[in-house]
């Protein structure tokens, strides 16, 4: 009975996965907030953040703004492990257990451990770009991590099955591909490009014209797919879920396209490359959701549907 009694309700689980996907798209944008105001080395050391103090030291050779910001990044890293342990926590407190809960969970503190390491060495190779770049990418992983957790904690325990046509679930399958593709290049223009997190920082050496362009053509290929799917799933009989899930990464896409294009021609003002990485993590957010809304909980033995649908394991 005590078990029972403290067992987080299943409104708490969904409201602890919509808190991990939050705090994993805000720390991208303070992490981009730190490089795009110059202050990559508001903090020098890591773990500590200068003089061997761990927090910010007055009358240091470095800048109070870009302390400042340096460690309120690191402050919300702290958040962002508090809401991934919580997760955790209630997942583990659930009765019954579920392990399509536990998985995501797991991999999420295990991420923002890692995540953890990556900003120290950010930090003592004085932001080299390629490592800048892995810590972005970590935190897509994150970010995925916490789609799932979030999805599952609003879908009962059970086993699913493919909402779609098997051949649109391919096609779905390409195009979370190439947004991973177009995501990596995404990090090399930026390695490449002059908001380098401190005015020491080496580029990467790419011409930023040339890698600029293989990720616009990238862009190109994701609206593509993306367009493709939109009319896909409604000549099929595909779920409303999956249909408005498509238009909602049709149009973030389209968004996304459209900041791209206006920051490059304009000269990549600071305000225009944030909004192009919460950009980039929305397009993320809706080509997982669209991805997750492909399938559907059943009750009972397995079932093949007659849309040509097969059971899967738990998405």
């Amino acid at each position: 009975m005590r078990q029972a009694a403290t067992a987080p309700s299943a409104t708490t689980l969904q409201r602890l996965g919509l808190a991990t996907v939050i705090v994993n798209v805000v720390i991208v944008l303070t992490g981009g907030a730190v490089r795009l105001t110059g202050s990559g080395l508001g903090c020098p050391d890591w773990p500590t953040c200068n003089e061997g103090s761990v927090v910010p030291v007055p009358g240091v050779e470095t800048a109070p703004l870009h302390q400042a910001v340096e460690f309120g990044n690191r402050l919300l890293s702290v958040v962002v492990l508090v809401v991934v342990l919580a997760a955790l926590v209630a997942a583990l407190r659930r009765r019954p257990r579920r392990a399509d809960l536990l998985q995501p969970a797991w991999l999420l503190l295990a991420g923002v451990l890692a995540q953890g390491v990556v900003g120290g060495v950010t930090v003592l190779t004085g932001l080299d770009p390629l490592i800048v770049a892995t810590h972005f990418l970590l935190s897509m992983v994150l970010i995925a991590a916490a789609m799932v957790f979030n999805h599952r904690a609003r879908r009962p325990t059970g086993a699913t099955r493919l909402a779609v046509r098997t051949p649109l679930r391919h096609a779905e399958g390409v195009l979370l591909a190439v947004l991973a593709v177009v995501l990596t290049l995404g990090t090399l223009v930026t390695a490449s490009g002059p908001h380098a997190g401190d005015p020491g920082t080496p580029r990467l050496g790419i011409d930023p014209e040339l890698i600029s362009q293989f990720h616009a053509d990238g862009v190109f290929l994701l609206l593509g797919l993306t367009i493709a799917l939109w009319f896909g799933l409604r000549a099929t009989d595909a779920p409303p879920a999956a249909r408005r899930a498509t238009t909602i990464l049709l149009i973030v896409a389209l968004s996304q396209g459209a900041i791209g294009y206006v920051q490059y021609f304009t000269g990549l003002p600071e305000i225009l490359v944030g909004a192009h990485m919460l950009g980039a993590c929305l397009v993320w957010i809706a080509a997982l959701n669209l991805w997750l809304q492909s399938t559907e909980t059943v009750d009972g033995p397995e079932r093949t549907a007659s849309s040509g649908a097969r059971t899967v394991a738990a998405a």
